[in-house]
């Protein structure tokens, strides 16, 4: 009685075998993105048009209101899932946050609808965005001249002293996430001629395989199509917010304040 041993397997179709799940698992990523990306679309385009018809006739609380829910909606729209420990002061404050993407106005936003932003002047000629951020009555500057840097800390001074919320990433670009880049001091001065108080905050972006996430990122030479497409892609993708004590105005001069707000995120990061 003969018998038959099996025969193995080629290792090219064992190599496809083995494949198979992960590339359902990324078809089925894509195909996730793509549903999360319509939803923000939407959210982006109703987003205008309340801003563009409904906030002339709405009071300053019920503009916030909205921004707060449209900010979290986006936020769940990409499955960006936030966490937040601590809360700012009430009144007047300029919050100084670490920069990573163009999610953190949004997170802000969430916790803190408010806040008015700094941006540099060409946002506000961007398709649907610029619309949206010039009804959050962001503050425009082309840091490239320092005549309208000036007017913008100017201006940015008048609103903290008529009881505003301001906040400022003085950074001035996106960082990967890991650390803290040097401060640029200017935007600060304002906070110290206004007399209100600071509050740092640190953000931080995690997802389900990295502490510090590597989809959220807007940095180098990724475009902004590319950084929504790894966002909206991201497996269980949390920010933590932390929103640290806040620093009384004193008589230390802007670039001294710089370096401890710096690095008192940085610390929080680690």
């Amino acid at each position: 009685m003969s018998t038959h041993s099996e025969q193995p397997l080629p290792n090219t179709l064992m190599r496809q075998l083995v494949a198979l799940p992960r590339v359902a698992r990324s078809l089925a990523q894509d195909l996730r993105a793509v549903l999360r990306l319509a939803s923000t679309a939407w959210h982006v385009i109703r987003g205008v048009y309340v801003v563009a018809v409904l906030f002339p006739g709405l009071s300053i609380d019920q503009q916030h209101e909205h921004i707060r829910r449209w900010s979290h909606q986006v936020l769940g729209a990409l499955g960006v899932t936030l966490r937040a420990n601590g809360l700012p002061a009430a009144g007047a404050k300029m919050l100084v946050a670490n920069h990573v993407s163009w999610l953190d106005v949004m997170v802000l936003h969430a916790l803190c609808p408010q806040a008015r932003f700094v941006a540099k002047s060409e946002v506000k000629h961007w398709p649907l965005i610029g619309r949206l951020v010039v009804g959050a009555q962001t503050f425009f500057v082309e840091r490239a001249h320092p005549r309208q840097t000036r007017r913008a800390v100017d201006a940015i001074t008048a609103a903290l002293l008529g009881g505003a919320t301001v906040a400022v990433f003085p950074e001035g670009t996106t960082s990967d996430g890991h650390g803290v880049l040097p401060f640029r001091s200017s935007l600060l001065q304002a906070a110290l001629a206004a007399g209100v108080v600071i509050h740092p905050v640190a953000l931080r972006y995690a997802d389900a395989h990295h502490r510090v996430s590597r989809s959220p990122p807007y940095i180098a030479d990724v475009t902004l199509l590319s950084s929504l497409w790894r966002t909206a892609r991201a497996e269980r993708l949390v920010v933590h917010v932390s929103v640290l004590s806040a620093h009384a105005p004193t008589a230390a001069d802007r670039r001294s304040l710089a370096l401890a707000l710096r690095a008192t995120i940085q610390a929080a990061l680690a």
